[in-house]
């Protein structure tokens, strides 16, 4: 059961590493194109903005999660480097509970805030409402949740090959 769960979370994150950089691809393209619209064709465009914010919250919120599963995210250590080993793994732990409480946070409020603007439209970019857009804050935080749990019960997974997959080390 419990290598059948990182399987599972390798799938999910492989998925969510492709969406994260593909959001971000996305991003990178449709802003020149903005640009060039408004100041060499001097007619500015309505949908790249809102593309391109859409674009940032599904990198950031998705590729958060991958980041915490390959343990790449931000981390200063000063403190816990200088503790003992039973201490440092405490630390570790309690950091663990306090992202599961913040993913918990915007989880809820985050799926309260699409429910509300599920119907409202965006003017600038009609395909889309304002509920859909949200849908990364949610979508991430659960995702987070998941390899939060993960690390938890099985240990870090930093070292799964999947994982390790274009890393130097």
């Amino acid at each position: 059961m419990d290598e059948r769960y990182s399987s599972a979370m390798d799938i999910i994150y492989r998925l969510s590493m492709w969406i994260a950089g593909l959001a971000l691809l996305v991003m990178v393209a449709v802003i020149p194109v903005g640009i060039f619209a408004r100041y060499v064709m001097n007619s500015a465009l309505s949908w790249p903005e809102p593309v391109a914010i859409l674009c940032m919250v599904t990198f950031t919120f998705i590729g958060a999660a991958v980041s915490y599963r390959a343990g790449s995210h931000i981390a200063v250590s000063m403190v816990t480097d200088r503790l003992s080993e039973g201490a440092r793994r405490v630390c570790l732990i309690l950091a663990d509970l306090m992202l599961m409480a913040i993913s918990l946070f915007i989880l809820w409020y985050g799926s309260l805030l699409c429910y509300e603007l599920w119907e409202q439209p965006v003017a600038e970019f009609p395909l889309l409402t304002a509920g859909e857009n949200y849908l990364p804050l949610p979508i991430g935080s659960a995702i987070t949740l998941l390899f939060i749990i993960e690390k938890l019960w099985r240990g870090p997974q930093y070292q799964r090959p999947v994982v390790m997959l274009g890393s130097t080390s």
